[in-house]
């Protein structure tokens, strides 16, 4: 082999002679020296530069404690103020390589009140962050300027869920059913705006040419001062592909005298209608009825009836009637009446 053991061994060798011999020359020597005061010259220079005046900003996480077990949040808290502070680069350096924030603690105890809503002062947050810095560091701002929730003390409704946003079928699909767990939420807020919360709305969905069933995870349109619980839903969108399916349907009279039949050329017609597949066998002639009323055809006075239809199923759509309008005859029926009848 070109590169056995034996000629790796000797290649690294002669590299170590090399680097070993060179290491140990007079300009190598001098190279070092320079680097070395280099070295401590950036260190001086580093301290000199460190002990002036610098500005940064440290983030410190914000804690609300003594919740009582009736109380719910309703509103989002700020779980950090992010505050920007001035002093000698050492000490800020300090900061942010040694030293950890303690979190600042709001006593809801504190703050409770017949508003249920609650904003922390802006000086009360800047006593709390000025406790944990050094005396010659400045606090120069706190942000964000104003902080607040707003509570709920055990009041709450039940409410349904509503689907918002734009859900479109693909070309020749339509949607077929749409199903949302939970179909209601629970609702908690202050009094003044629990009552006007009638629908959970989830956030607007944009679900465009569906060709298949969608099913997704959504939370609620945000309200202040509003929670729901749970905080989210599923919504299962089906789709199904259009079909077209003709039946014949009779015409019948309604509202005609006893002695009166009312008689159309033809009999039956044909109703044309879209419908899903998955309904295609459900729907026949009987979901159909053509009905011609006694009294609107003597106001016609015309010898040609025009026909609708009214449907009892829910799955059809772009009904069509062939023809549309039909011959009709009135005939007068002879009966006879009985002795028993006399």
């Amino acid at each position: 082999m070109l590169f056995g053991k034996k000629n790796i061994k000797n290649i690294l060798k002669s590299y170590f002679n090399i680097i070993r011999n060179f290491l140990l020359t007079e300009k190598c020597r001098e190279f070092l020296i320079f680097l070395f005061f280099v070295v401590i010259s950036f260190g001086f220079w580093m301290l000199q530069t460190l002990d002036g005046g610098f500005e940064t900003e440290f983030t410190i996480p914000l804690r609300l404690k003594n919740v009582p077990k009736n109380v719910v949040i309703t509103s989002e808290l700020q779980d950090e103020v992010k505050v920007r502070v001035a002093d000698r680069g050492t000490v800020l350096l300090n900061y942010m390589l040694g030293r950890s924030f303690l979190p600042i603690s709001v006593d809801f105890v504190d703050y409770e009140n017949e508003s249920s809503r609650v904003i922390l002062p802006q000086e009360d947050l800047k006593k709390r962050v000025a406790s944990q810095l050094n005396s010659t560091t400045r606090l120069l701002s706190v942000y964000p300027d104003s902080i607040g929730f707003v509570y709920s003390t055990g009041k709450y409704k039940k409410v349904p869920v509503s689907v918002s946003g734009k859900i479109t079928p693909g070309v020749q699909y339509y949607v077929s059913d749409i199903n949302i767990t939970p179909d209601s939420v629970i609702v908690y807020a202050p009094s003044e705006i629990l009552k006007t919360v009638q629908t959970a709305y989830t956030v607007p969905l944009e679900c465009e040419d569906l060709t298949e069933k969608t099913s997704l995870r959504t939370s609620f349109k945000k309200i202040e001062g509003v929670k729901y619980e749970p905080s989210y839903c599923d919504v299962s969108i089906s789709v199904d592909m259009y079909s077209e399916k003709t039946v014949e349907v009779p015409v019948k009279g309604i509202g005609f005298p006893a002695n009166k039949t009312l008689r159309t050329f033809p009999s039956k017609v044909k109703v044309t209608f879209k419908v899903g597949l998955s309904d295609y066998s459900s729907v026949d002639a009987s979901d159909f009825q053509i009905n011609v009323k006694y009294d609107e055809l003597l106001r016609s006075g015309s010898d040609k009836i025009d026909l609708s239809v009214n449907t009892s199923s829910p799955h059809v759509s772009n009904i069509r009637i062939n023809p549309s309008s039909v011959d009709y005859l009135i005939e007068e029926t002879s009966f006879f009446v009985s002795d028993n009848e006399k």
